[in-house]
């Protein structure tokens, strides 16, 4: 492709030998033998790669596309002695195309904002020493060191150091996030304020950075429906619109009518209906659209994901780790004889030795010092069981406290219920309920509002549990204690009820294959997920189910400014090519009805690039 500064020099270069041409022309009526050495010269000078792409492509039997029309036309003009026409048609066509160089840059762009997470080296740690060198001869396990300024090169782990990290390449959040020793850290961030050591937990080809940019490169090689039609389209279009022209030029002239007059119809026919407007925008759309998202933190495998992503009805939520997440906390703590210190605390004191996550989310809660167990042991599937200060204590669910001999009050709460016992006498309960992401709620009705008609969530969890988060976020279904090979069966008779496309929103991990069965899946915090980025159509880089939205409406406006610039295309189109046969409009109409389309259906997709409109 011939760049973009060496063409703005040659149209520069043919506006100027333009102008001229046109003084001599329509003011000083020079000889025609001057005029078409201005305008030759010209045409030479802004349409040489045009005239050169029709001939090589007539070589390899591509004979009927735009570069075969464009001279075909322009050439016919001269020959008829309309060298203003015949310049100015190619000159026109010409700005065109520069205009979508431009709009495929601006999208390259947005899109290389994200290429640049590319990580140049690492700082191996070796010893004493710390030597740079390629992240590819970094291995699982070897400590790296990164320093204020510096991409992060490798997945791991925050082994020394506390720092900050610029996410937005990947995420789009504009806020750093902090980390300390034991934090995940992610490659393609930006290390801002301090230096941190971190453990490598995967290879170069493994990390995230890999995977992210592999799958930003596969993204534009997947059209949608709607550009595989106008391909189509396009290879029936143009032959037939030669044949017409040719017809046009012909029929008049055999039925006694004057050439010079039918043949300027029929060029005036084949620069009109140059189909460049659909071929360009329709594709360019959907690439802007890929790069607004992009933007946003959402990374789109390709067009076809991103329009069927405008025809969604039924969304389908796993529940922990996409509407919840996953960690719980202490709603209510209602002791029976004791205070709500001395329960807690006592709750605390036994979970303190478990990993469980609400054994954690009970230990966060009290705010106390802990004083630890004398032992402790585990009773799978109920709970624990310590001696705290030489007595004996039970916490755990209603069996634990019924294989004990312990009357447990009933409990209503929809969510976890933690008794808790000691020397054989009930203390009381503490109640949990699994936090839901912040834009839960807000998701599930924008959804509604954008035409979703039925949202469905899939749990693993007890029926009060996930009902309760269910009715939290607003779905209208929840399907819950469910295996994971029921979640496929589920999600199959789903996509059998639905009459337009099911999606599946699931974390990545567990989820995998539901997301691969799925119209359209979607991973929620796919950073550092193998399997979301694998298996999903479509990947949000951070945990904020909000962005489903965001894509949602990239995804509609997309298709209506694609269905928009079809619309005016054919439609300028069909109207002055009724003209030009009628004699009702010139050549220089005609370069409007391509040209002027065309570019005007460019401007119109570009809109898609606007990403303020999503901001939140």
């Amino acid at each position: 492709m011939v760049s973009m500064e060496n063409t703005s020099k040659r149209i520069v270069a043919g506006i100027v030998l333009f102008a001229i041409g046109a003084v001599m022309h329509f003011v000083l009526h020079s000889d025609w033998q001057l005029q078409l050495l201005v305008f030759g010269i010209g045409y030479i000078v802004v349409g040489y790669d045009v005239v050169l792409s029709a001939v090589r492509n007539i070589g390899h039997g591509q004979v009927f596309d735009e570069n075969f029309l464009m001279t075909v036309a322009t050439i016919g003009a001269f020959i008829l002695g309309e060298f203003p026409e015949g310049m100015a048609v190619m000159l026109f066509f010409q700005i065109g195309e520069w205009f979508e160089h431009l709009a495929v840059r601006r999208t390259r762009r947005s899109i290389s904002d994200l290429m640049d997470i590319q990580p140049q080296y690492a700082n191996l740690v070796e010893g004493d020493s710390v030597e740079r060198v390629d992240p590819e001869d970094v291995s699982v396990d070897d400590v790296i060191e990164v320093r204020p300024g510096e991409r992060i090169p490798l997945d791991g782990i925050v082994i020394e150091g506390s720092t900050s990290v610029d996410t937005k390449a990947l995420t789009g959040e504009s806020v750093p996030r902090d980390l300390v020793p034991g934090d995940a850290v992610i490659s393609g961030t930006v290390n801002l304020t301090s230096v941190v050591r971190v453990r490598v937990t995967h290879d170069f080809e493994d990390s995230t950075v890999s995977k992210v940019l592999e799958l930003v490169e596969e993204s534009v090689s997947r059209k949608a429906r709607m550009e595989r039609f106008i391909t189509r389209f396009a290879r029936w279009y143009t032959p037939l619109v030669v044949f017409s022209a040719l017809l046009v030029a012909v029929v008049p002239v055999l039925l006694g009518q004057d050439p010079s007059v039918w043949v300027y119809r029929a060029l005036t026919f084949l620069v009109v209906s140059c189909p460049c407007a659909l071929v360009i925008s329709v594709p360019l759309a959907y690439f802007c659209g890929i790069g607004a998202s992009s933007k946003m933190g959402i990374l789109v495998k390709g067009g076809n994901y991103l329009e069927a992503l405008s025809r969604c009805d039924t969304m389908v939520f796993d529940k922990t780790g996409t509407l919840t997440e996953g960690r719980f906390e202490v709603v209510s703590v209602d002791p029976v004889g004791y205070s709500v210190e001395e329960l807690l605390e006592t709750a605390a004191r036994v979970e303190s030795v478990s990993n469980h996550p609400i054994a954690r989310s009970i230990t966060d809660s009290f705010k106390g010092p802990n004083a630890g167990v004398d032992s402790a042991e585990e009773v799978p599937g109920k709970g624990m069981r310590a001696m705290v200060d030489g007595r004996e204590v039970l916490v755990g669910n209603h069996r634990l406290m019924a294989d004990s001999g312990i009357t447990a009050d009933e409990v209503e709460h929809p969510g976890t219920v933690v008794h808790v016992a000691r020397d054989g006498a009930y203390m009381g309960c503490i109640s949990l309920s699994d936090v839901l992401k912040g834009d839960s709620t807000t998701l599930v009705r924008e959804l509604k509002d954008k035409g979703v008609r039925r949202t469905v969530m899939l749990s693993g969890d007890d029926r009060r549990i996930g009902e309760d988060v269910a009715s939290r976020v607003g779905i209208d279904e929840a399907r819950c204690e469910l295996l994971p090979g029921d979640k496929m069966r589920i999600l199959e008779e789903i996509m059998e009820d639905s009459d337009g496309t099911v999606a599946f929103v699931g974390d990545g991990m567990n989820d995998a294959p539901s997301l691969a069965r799925a119209d359209i899946g979607i991973a929620m915090g796919g950073l550092g997920s193998d399997a979301a980025i694998e298996a999903a159509d479509v990947v949000v880089m951070d945990d904020s189910p909000g962005k489903i939205a965001v894509a949602m409406d990239i995804s509609r406006r997309t298709r209506s400014i694609v269905i928009q610039n079809i619309v005016f295309a054919l439609g300028v189109k069909f109207i002055i090519l009724i003209a030009a046969v009628l004699g009702y409009a010139n050549m220089w109409v005609a370069v409007f009805g391509d040209v002027g389309v065309a570019v005007l259906a460019i401007l119109n997709s570009m809109r898609c690039l606007n990403t303020r409109m999503y901001r939140r």
